[in-house]
């Protein structure tokens, strides 16, 4: 006796098709997936591409929300097409788009190339505050100092929460919550000396203050990592940092 589960129930999937070579703007195309309860967004795509058009594109990798490949837009909020389940899906007609505030390149597939510069643009790795030889042992931290940024190293890089962020929209070149979030992940590690190197890429006109904290950025984060909370931190850190240096400029010799 076979084990399989024959899908019983239908959805309609409104895919927002573009594909720049041939497209002169972006179209829905429709199409009806059959579906069992235990089905994600991501294998209602999968299905599409395997038995009914092959030429759909979209990311994907882990399909366990760790990877934070398949962000993408189902019915107008920001998701991961793994974590979202067809049956929470209400009327039995969704939306699929690709992430918006991005470049699309083709079909759900966006362009990171400008987020990854963001990211790269905060030093993303410990910088030593003292330099070790490999026979000295590891750089050790309490486990109280780790509690520190603990839910700030969660980030998936998944983009949910520039897809989010109305100042993003508004400024592509607002650097952004995922990028502070993880800005403050390093700079509140123990064993990191890179502190002011980073605060020095989020004072500008594009840095932490153009944050308008509407904190939307926190509510979709499918892993908690509250990067709301972490710009409030970085706008705090700048401001002493401000302060500190004022007052050091001012300083007799």
């Amino acid at each position: 006796m076979s084990d399989t589960i024959t899908p019983t129930k239908t959805i309609e999937l409104r895919v927002l098709r573009y594909r720049p070579a041939s497209d002169d703007e972006p179209v829905f195309e429709s199409f009806m997936v059959p579906y069992t309860d235990d089905m994600s967004v991501l294998q209602a795509l999968q299905t599409i591409k395997d038995t009914q058009d092959g030429t759909l594109s979209f990311r994907w990798s882990c399909r366990m929300a760790i990877c934070g490949s398949c962000g993408m837009m189902v019915n107008g909020e920001p998701m991961l097409a793994c974590n979202t389940f067809v049956r929470d899906l209400p009327g039995g007609v969704a939306t699929v788009e690709p992430l918006q505030n991005f470049p699309i390149e083709r079909d759900l597939v966006v362009s990171v190339g400008d987020f990854v510069k963001k990211i790269e643009s905060i030093y993303p790795f410990i910088i030593p505050k003292v330099e070790k030889r490999i026979e000295d042992g590891a750089y050790l931290q309490t486990p109280a100092q780790m509690a520190a940024y603990e839910s700030f190293s969660d980030c998936i890089n998944c983009m949910l929460c520039y897809a989010a962020c109305p100042q993003f929209g508004a400024n592509p070149d607002f650097i952004g919550p995922g990028a502070m979030a993880m800005l403050q992940r390093y700079n509140s590690d123990s064993r990191d000396g890179g502190k002011q190197l980073r605060l020095d890429q989020i004072h500008g006109e594009d840095g932490v203050w153009s944050c308008t904290a509407v904190g939307i950025c926190s509510d979709v984060c499918p892993k908690s990592v509250d990067p709301a909370n972490a710009v409030n931190q970085n706008k705090t850190n700048s401001a002493l940092d401000f302060f500190l240096h004022a007052v050091r400029s001012g300083a007799p010799s």
